[in-house]
């Protein structure tokens, strides 16, 4: 059997509202470089690496002045772009994953679907949630519109719910793990699978 070509990407983005450099390596072990200017969308970032088995690193500036929406929108575009074209052909992998993650009281579950259609389900968290300042300027309605960004770029089918949970914190924190550990699983070649899983012959 010959050995997978490395499932790395190397992408630039640059407007008018942010910059951003981004690297990943899809068969990595984790580690990390990130600084993004929001502070606990880093922290996001490295857990989706630590979690994923994917070495990551992202260096991006923006207009935080004004909000952090920019700089984690176009960050989570250029993650997504990075995934689909590590992603390849999608031969061998396994494409489905699951996992249900806790953080203290919170508790999340990700769904995810490596099937090059675009589609978000995400629900569960608690009233109000999307109004929440997470350290400092990261609002809660951010956590959702990361995912669109990258569920759309990337081409994957994903369901995240929010099970419980009380502290903002957790409960965004649970939502990225559950959705690392989910495409972790989806990433992971499954020496049983010949060719590409599908029953189009693409994805």
């Amino acid at each position: 059997m010959s050995t997978p070509a490395p499932r790395t990407s190397r992408r630039v983005r640059s407007t008018s509202e942010s910059t951003v450099e981004l690297e990943l390596n899809l068969d990595g072990t984790g580690v990390s470089h990130i600084d993004t200017s929001v502070p606990f969308f880093d922290h996001m970032l490295t857990a989706f690496a630590k979690h994923s088995l994917t070495d990551l690193t992202v260096r991006a500036s923006g207009d935080t002045d004004i909000d952090a929406h920019h700089t984690v929108e176009d960050i989570s575009i250029v993650l997504g772009q990075a995934i689909r074209e590590a992603l390849g052909d999608k031969s061998g992998i396994s494409r489905y994953g699951d996992a249900l993650v806790p953080l203290d009281e919170a508790l999340a579950q990700a769904v995810v679907d490596i099937s090059g259609r675009p589609y978000l389900v995400h629900e569960g968290e608690p009233a109000g949630f999307e109004y929440h300042l997470i350290g400092g300027h990261f609002t809660g309605a951010l956590v959702r519109h990361s995912f669109e960004a990258i569920t759309f770029n990337a081409g994957l089918t994903v369901h995240v719910r929010v099970l419980g949970g009380r502290d903002p914190h957790h409960i965004a924190e649970a939502e990225y793990k559950a959705f690392a550990r989910a495409f972790r699983q989806a990433k992971a070649f499954d020496p049983l699978v010949d060719g590409i899983p599908s029953t189009k012959g693409a994805l």
